[in-house]
């Protein structure tokens, strides 16, 4: 059935200018005029506040988000790695939240990300820079870098503990 109303869409130029004219008028109509009422009683206050919130409420959220992820999680399934949060330079230079070391001089990376993230960027990918702090990371520690999405403080990927169990044994 989808498929063939796909087919009638595709092929029906009326439907198509009728949508397109429904669109132009409930964002002409309501949806501007909305946004320029919520614009013009903007604060300084009101800006003030999302920014204290973004960046200590949700912050601080992300940094609970990440510890539960890794000591209710992480740690719990693998008692044998010493899980260990990354330096500054390590995070925001390699986007590295923790350290999984198998031994002394051998580690896999943990990126942890909220499941909003995934759905966000329609299963997210990583960029090329990432890709290369990643390739940096297992120059120097061996191991690969898993990102691990979150719900809530919980592993919502759960298929990636099947591959840094595998890590870990490539890495022993």
């Amino acid at each position: 059935m989808t498929d063939k109303l796909i087919k009638i869409f595709i092929e029906n130029k009326d439907v198509q200018y009728e949508l397109g004219r429904y669109l132009y008028e409930k964002i002409t109509e309501a949806t501007i005029p909305e946004w320029q009422d919520a614009l013009s009683k903007l604060t300084k206050e009101d800006c003030a506040n999302y920014i204290y919130n973004l960046t200590i409420n949700r912050t601080f959220d992300g940094y609970l988000r990440e510890k539960s992820v890794v000591n209710d999680g992480l740690a719990k399934i693998f008692p044998q790695i010493r899980f260990e949060e990354s330096s500054p330079e390590l995070d925001h230079a390699g986007d590295i939240d923790y350290l999984g070391y198998v031994s002394d001089d051998k580690a896999f990376g943990i990126q942890i990300k909220p499941v909003t993230a995934q759905s966000n960027f329609g299963n997210y990918s990583i960029s090329e820079r990432m890709k290369a702090s990643f390739a940096n990371f297992k120059a120097d520690y061996g191991g690969n870098v898993f990102i691990v999405y979150s719900l809530d403080g919980e592993i919502a990927n759960n298929n990636v503990i099947e591959d840094i169990k595998r890590e870990i044994i490539r890495l022993s």
